[in-house]
């Protein structure tokens, strides 16, 4: 993406909800090479930062409720999380939980859009979310895969005020024409119980070689690694515990 920093709008953090928090820790360590430390405070619930080369890049953290499903969550910067839960549900848009300080690092909210993806949104205080982006091991990219794309790309432009390209074939997100994700309509191949959803994308050196460390590793490749004529080659992959997310060549971003 065309971002390499937090910046009010566009995407600051991924963060997964997991069955099984060390496993995920492991799968991920070998995937990525991160380095993932918990924190040590009780109230955290288990919260685990992963980092590369000290940099936080993502989190980890056991899952907080019942029936909720184990999956990746992408958050996006905003200046004022209540004034921001004002705009998503003027635009259609609901709140499932917040808006709730996290210590002294931000405030926090999780809603759902009208098509029925979840997101987050983040006021970071001490924390403006990742510290490193589009490098191997780091996201790079966000994709809202959903059944309504021009009610989606309404409420979104309405609430963050994002570009979006003129592309029927994939339309991509941006904040004032720096692209940053990118949306999917998603038809008869996916499954009617799948529920519209962000995706990650994380950088990798070499997408092949981690389509076969997942696979190594008791994790699914769900997309096989491909090259799309417009942009670099992907896959998409599912960890051992169930969690989605893609990975692009790093490097080859157009």
């Amino acid at each position: 993406m065309k971002l390499h920093e937090p910046v009010t709008g566009g995407p600051c953090w991924a963060e997964l909800g997991t069955s099984d928090l060390e496993a995920a820790k492991r799968f991920y360590a070998g995937l990525f090479g991160w380095h993932s430390g918990t924190e040590a405070r009780a109230q955290a619930g288990g919260y685990t930062i992963a980092r590369l080369d000290g940099a936080a890049v993502a989190a980890l953290a056991p899952l907080d409720r019942r029936g909720r499903p184990v999956a990746w969550n992408v958050s996006f910067a905003v200046r004022d999380a209540d004034a921001a839960v004002r705009q998503v549900t003027a635009a259609g848009g609901t709140v499932a939980q917040g808006p709730a300080d996290v210590f002294d690092t931000g405030r926090s909210v999780v809603a759902v859009d009208p098509t029925g993806a979840v997101f987050q949104l983040w006021q970071g205080w001490f924390f403006p979310g990742a510290e490193l982006f589009n490098a191997p091991g780091s996201l790079g990219w966000v994709e809202l895969l959903t059944r309504e794309p021009g009610r989606a790309a309404d409420f979104y432009t309405t609430v963050f005020g994002w570009t979006v390209t003129a592309s029927d074939r994939y339309p991509q997100w941006g904040i004032d024409g720096a692209d940053f994700g990118g949306m999917v309509t998603m038809d008869e191949k996916f499954p009617h119980e799948v529920p519209a959803h962000w995706l990650p994308y994380f950088a990798v050196a070499d997408v092949d070689a981690a389509a076969a460390d997942t696979t190594d590793a008791g994790g699914t490749v769900l997309m096989l690694p491909t090259s799309p004529p417009d942009g670099p080659r992907i896959a998409v992959l599912r960890d051992p515990q169930g969690a989605m997310f893609g990975v692009y060549r790093a490097g080859d971003e157009r």
